[in-house]
């Protein structure tokens, strides 16, 4: 299993355009085979932060779900949004367990 930490700190008042881009992953990416979750959410400590967090069963997943052409449009896009380069760190985890 792969989980992805993926954010992003913004350009103040461009926020909101780069949630709206990113919100067009979020469908075709929980779709995919391999995907066992996919979510976006904004840092409620720094409002001008956006983080995913992404879980695949393996790197062939991960592989689909960033050639998505969703994916390259956000991709495209994010140099002109961001305040500071993106932060991406990939784990590889062996287990999992479900707390409810």
């Amino acid at each position: 299993m792969i989980l992805v930490r993926f954010k992003v700190r913004c350009q103040p008042g461009k926020t909101e355009h780069a949630l709206g881009v990113m919100q067009d992953v979020i469908e075709p990416s929980r779709a995919l085979d391999g995907v066992i979750s996919f979510d976006i959410g904004r840092d409620i400590a720094d409002p001008e932060s956006i983080f995913a967090v992404e879980v695949f069963t393996d790197r062939a997943a991960l592989d689909r779900q960033e050639a998505l052409p969703q994916v390259a449009r956000v991709m495209a896009v994010l140099p002109d949004l961001l305040a500071a380069p993106p932060e991406a760190t990939l784990y590889a985890a062996h287990t999992s367990e479900a707390h409810a």
